[in-house]
C-alpha cells in the first residue's frame, strides 16, 4: 500500500472513531464540565480563596473525570445499540484494534481539552505550567476510565456501569479524606501533587508522587487487560 493511501485510510478511520466517539451526549458532558469548572472558578475568586497551582488542579479534577465518563462508560452499550459490535467482532483481534486505538483517541482528544481548561484557569486565576497540568490529570482519567471500561464489559449496559463507578468513586473518596495518612500517600487516587504538605520534606513528596503515579498506571494497565480478556468472550456480546 503506498503511503499516501494508507495516511488517507488511516486518517478516515481517526474521523469515523471520533464520530462514534464524540456522537450522541459528549457535547453535553463537555459542557457540563465546562460548566463546573467555571462555577468552581467563580467561586474560588468569589471567596477570594487562597489560589495555587494545587487548587487549579482540583477545580480541574471533578471535569476530567466527567470528560471520560460518557465515551467510555457507554461506549460498548453504543455499539451494542447501533448494531456495530456485529460487525466489528468479525475483526480479528478486534479488541486491540478497535477499543484499543478508541481509548487512545479518548485520552488524546480529552488532554488537549484538559490543556484548554488550563489555559483558561491561567488567565482567570493563577499562572500555572498548562501542559504540566493536563498530563498530571491524565493519571487519574486513565486509572478512572479503564476502570470503567472493564466494568463496562462486564455489564454491557452504560447506566449499569455508571452507578458503579459512582457507588466507587463515592467509596474512595468518603475512605481517603477519613483517614488522613492514607490522603498523603501513594496509594490516594486523588492525590494532588501540587499541593506540598507543610508536615512533609519536598524530597519524600516528590517520591510519594512517583510511586503514586506508578501505582495509577499499573491500576490502569490492569483494568484495561481486563477489558480487553472480557471482550474475547464474544457470545456475551452477540
Amino acid at each position: 500500500m503506498k503511503i499516501n493511501k494508507y495516511i488517507d485510510l488511516t486518517t478516515s478511520i481517526v474521523r469515523y472513531n471520533l464520530k462514534i466517539i464524540f456522537a450522541g451526549k459528549f457535547l453535553w458532558f463537555l459542557l457540563a464540565a465546562f460548566a463546573f469548572f467555571a462555577f468552581f472558578m467563580f467561586q474560588q475568586a468569589w471567596n477570594r480563596a487562597d489560589i495555587n497551582e494545587g487548587s487549579i488542579y482540583s477545580l480541574l479534577l471533578f471535569p476530567c473525570l466527567l470528560l471520560i465518563f460518557y465515551p467510555v462508560v457507554f461506549g460498548i452499550q453504543n455499539d451494542e445499540d447501533n448494531r456495530i459490535l456485529e460487525i466489528i467482532f468479525g475483526i480479528p483481534n478486534y479488541r486491540y484494534k478497535v477499543w484499543g486505538v478508541r481509548m487512545l483517541m479518548i485520552y488524546v482528544s480529552n488532554y488537549f481539552i484538559l490543556v484548554v481548561f488550563a489555559y483558561v484557569a491561567r488567565l482567570m486565576l493563577y499562572p500555572v505550567n498548562i501542559f504540566e497540568m493536563a498530563f498530571q490529570l491524565i493519571f487519574p482519567m486513565l486509572f478512572f476510565g479503564n476502570l470503567a471500561f472493564m466494568f463496562s464489559t462486564t455489564t454491557r449496559s452504560g447506566n449499569g456501569t455508571a452507578v458503579i463507578m459512582i457507588v466507587f468513586g463515592l467509596i474512595f473518596y468518603i475512605f481517603l479524606n477519613a483517614n488522613r495518612q492514607i490522603a498523603q500517600s501513594y496509594w490516594n487516587v486523588f492525590l494532588n501533587p501540587f499541593s506540598i504538605p507543610s508536615d512533609i520534606h519536598p524530597m519524600i513528596w516528590q517520591n510519594t508522587i512517583l510511586k503514586n503515579r506508578l501505582f495509577l498506571v499499573i491500576g490502569a494497565i490492569i483494568w484495561l487487560m481486563i477489558g480487553f480478556l472480557n471482550l474475547q468472550k464474544r457470545e456475551k456480546f452477540v
